[in-house]
C-alpha cells in the first residue's frame, strides 16, 4: 500500500509502537511485590490463596470489586470529542 512520502511498511510500524506502548502501560499498572496479609480498606484477612495468585495484592476481593466498580463508573466518554457537541 502506498503511503505517500512515508517508505513502505511505516504504517504498520506506527500500528506496532502503538500497541507495544499499550501493552507496556498496562504491565506497569500490574501490582508487584509483596501482599498484604489484611485488606487495606476493611482489615479483612486475605485468602492465602489470593495473594499467591496475585502477587501484591492489597485489597480483599470485595474491596477490589467495589473499586472496580467505581472506576468502570466513572470512566463515562469525552463529550469534548463526540459528534453531538460538534453539532451545538
Amino acid at each position: 500500500m502506498a503511503g505517500g512520502w512515508t517508505r513502505d511498511g511505516a504504517v504498520q510500524d506506527q500500528i506496532d509502537a502503538s500497541v507495544e506502548d499499550a501493552v507496556r502501560q498496562t504491565r506497569s499498572k500490574i501490582a508487584t511485590g509483596v501482599s498484604a496479609m489484611f485488606c487495606e480498606e476493611c482489615a479483612v484477612a486475605i485468602p492465602e490463596k489470593r495473594r499467591e495468585a496475585i502477587l501484591g495484592v492489597q485489597l480483599c476481593v470485595t474491596c477490589q470489586s467495589r473499586l472496580e466498580e467505581r472506576v468502570a463508573v466513572t470512566g463515562g466518554f469525552n463529550r469534548r470529542g463526540s459528534k453531538d457537541s460538534q453539532l451545538r
